[in-house]
């Protein structure tokens, strides 16, 4: 144990030098690698220098350096794999939300209830969604997908084509969310938009409005939203999507009586 120096007086003239915590070395690495993928300084797809590099660049273990490592990796900052050096990923909400997706999938199957939640979430999105493309937020602007899908449910009412109507109403939503301009908003309904398209074809299964009754929907809120009236729009998406929701439990009402 370290002992104390003293004065002449006998009493301690100052008070020990405090030794480094060495369980809690990895700190400063975690810390410096973390702000830099933070900022940017360290790209995604770049890899961290080895092992050895950083602990010699920090003055620590390479055990250490191995802890810092593995915290950044519980942070969602990086990836490892055997024998290779540590990759950075911030940014790989795509593959987490793709887990997700098929996370959701399997409740699906075991729980069919999860289809009219699934709607729940569409209809909170949604709803935020048209209301900020009527009052046009940021650069949320309509696009292309939302005016093609218009078009394509017009020609699949003409042609009383429900396959096509069903991928065109699939379309629009999609499109919808798409023309907020917010990039995570998009890898996460990109990601969900397989189920999305389900809970459509699952509440098709029941017999209800006419095509013409239904294109009437989409191109009144179409119609809302670029007229700028976003109450108007949000308040159309909203009795839209309750529809839907009402049919997707009836349908799945149907399943079960029937199974």
């Amino acid at each position: 144990m370290e002992s104390l120096k003293s004065s002449s007086s006998g009493k301690p003239s100052a008070l020990p030098r405090k030794r480094p915590d060495r369980d809690k070395l990895y700190v400063p690495v975690v810390e410096a690698f973390e702000s830099k993928i933070l900022s940017g300084e360290l790209p995604i797809g770049e890899r961290l220098p080895a092992e050895g590099e950083i602990a010699e660049a920090f003055n620590v273990s390479t055990r250490s350096v191995r802890e810092a490592i593995q915290i950044l990796e519980t942070k969602g900052l990086v990836r490892r794999k055997h024998g290779e050096r540590a990759l950075v990923v911030r940014d790989d909400v795509g593959e987490f939300l793709g887990s997700l997706a098929v996370t959701v999938r399997q409740y699906l199957s075991h729980k069919s209830d999860y289809f009219v939640q699934l709607m729940d979430v569409r209809r909170i999105i949604e709803v935020e969604a048209v209301g900020s493309l009527a009052v046009g937020e940021g650069n949320a602007a309509v696009n292309g997908e939302v005016e093609d899908a218009i078009a394509g449910m017009r020609k699949a009412v003409d042609a009383n084509d429900f396959s096509l109507f069903t991928a065109c109403d699939a379309a629009f939503h999609l499109g919808l969310v798409h023309s907020v301009g917010n990039e995570i908003l998009n890898v996460f309904y990109n990601n969900l938009f397989a189920l999305i398209t389900e809970t459509i074809n699952v509440s098709s299964r029941v017999p209800k409005k006419s095509l013409d009754a239904a294109f009437a929907e989409h191109d009144e809120i179409y119609r809302l939203i670029k007229q700028g009236d976003a109450d108007g729009a949000r308040n159309s998406i909203r009795r839209h999507i309750e529809g839907s929701a009402h049919y997707v439990r009836v349908a799945l009402d149907n399943k079960w009586q029937t199974a």
